[in-house]
């Protein structure tokens, strides 16, 4: 039975203390102990590790040299941009994978979620590289994977059998895009998704893009579905970008349906057109995290895997300005997010998994405006990144 201890470890509350850790999860908070034993944290903020709720592994061109943005004006020209310049790139899916999830590691995020491009001309290649990727950062980084349809299902032909392959081949959730905007078909993209999620027992994650009241019309019909199958907590909606362009009355209506069904939603905060009401839509009782979305891919030049700079966005594009405000973005990309992706037991607590960063910062507040760099980063109770680097 092993039990690292971390101490002078200083929490969001005060309180300095000596963190234990048994058998990977958290033993104990005690007051400082006159011992060498353990690392000294000196008195640094500790925060519990970071979650991403929705990245692209297979994506990214981290570990390229610069790629100049091949701009597009809708989501269709960015999905045929982006199948033009991937087939070019000298560096394989996999070895691009583990770049990223080597930063991510650095930067104190402990578990993610990956959407993986499943279509006519990757077939299973990107799955199975990215699994390949995740077993080799098995341990440092819990990596759970989402069968992504971005070319779509009903319009790419054998897209609905490479989906059920990806499934058996171990992806823990099946992805959708924009059932009306990209599929034409609403009942057709939703029958397929959810008949799939249902013969493997898996959880969902639909890409929504399509805005105002027929992406509203989409979400809503989503959670009928969700309710009416039993799937309550297993499904997200990942952008919904329709709940920042309807009218009040509308998106109300909206709310209480995703509340009812218990359907999470992902925002990555991106920096084009309006946020959706992170704030409105947890006061209504709707599950909301966040995720990187795009690092440095076809889609965006921008974006770095860091959960805290995330948050940050979450907060300055909602207009979170207070303590209690930043603190509600922060939990976006921590407790919610860990909840929303099954990641538990979590957070700094007694019996929760043993995991944290550790970042000079007086408070939450000022760690997630300042974005300070990760001193460490400790997974399961030990230590796999230090100062910027894995150990």
């Amino acid at each position: 039975m092993t039990e690292p201890r971390f101490r002078n470890a200083r929490l969001t509350d005060g309180r300095t203390v000596d963190i234990v850790i048994r058998d990977g999860l958290f033993a104990g908070f005690e007051a400082p102990a006159q011992t060498h034993d353990g690392e000294d944290l000196g008195g640094k903020l500790v925060l519990p590790g970071l979650i991403d709720g929705h990245i692209h592994l297979d994506k990214t061109f981290l570990g390229l040299p610069w790629r100049p943005h091949r701009a597009g004006p809708t989501v269709p020209h960015r999905i045929a941009a982006e199948k033009d310049g991937r087939a070019d790139l000298p560096v394989s899916v996999e070895e691009r994978a583990k770049t990223f999830l080597a930063r991510e590691t650095c930067l104190g995020t402990v578990a993610l979620r990956s959407h993986v491009d499943i279509d006519p001309d990757s077939r299973l290649d990107h799955l199975h590289q990215v699994m390949a990727a995740r077993d080799a950062f098995a341990g440092i980084i819990d990596v759970q994977l989402v069968a992504f349809p971005q070319s779509g299902v009903l319009i790419a032909p054998g897209v609905a059998d490479l989906l059920d392959a990806a499934l058996s081949d171990g992806a823990e959730l099946i992805g959708g895009i924009d059932p009306v905007g990209i599929e034409s078909d609403l009942d057709g993209h939703l029958d397929l998704i959810f008949d799939l999620a249902e013969k493997h027992g898996v959880g969902i994650d639909i890409h929504l893009h399509d805005p105002g009241h027929k992406g509203a019309q989409e979400l809503r019909a989503i959670a009928d579905r969700t309710a009416a199958l039993g799937m309550q907590g297993k499904v997200t909606v990942s952008h919904a970008f329709a709940l920042a362009t309807v009218d009040d009355r509308t998106l109300d209506l909206t709310m209480t349906a995703l509340r009812d069904a218990d359907v999470a939603i992902l925002t990555s905060a991106p920096g084009t057109g309006a946020l959706i009401p992170v704030a409105a839509l947890r006061a209504a009782g709707v599950r909301v995290f966040a995720g990187s979305d795009n690092v440095r891919d076809a889609w965006s030049p921008f974006g770095n895997g860091d959960m805290l700079e995330r948050a940050m966005l979450v907060a300055y594009r909602a207009g979170l300005r207070t303590d209690d405000g930043i603190a509600l973005a922060f939990d976006l990309a921590t407790g919610a997010a860990a909840q929303a992706i099954g990641y538990g037991p979590y957070g700094l607590e007694v019996g929760a998994r043993g995991d944290f960063i550790a970042v000079d910062a007086e408070t939450l507040a000022e760690a997630v405006v300042d974005r300070p760099p990760r001193a460490l980063v400790v997974k399961g109770g030990r230590a796999v990144a230090r100062d910027g680097a894995l150990v």
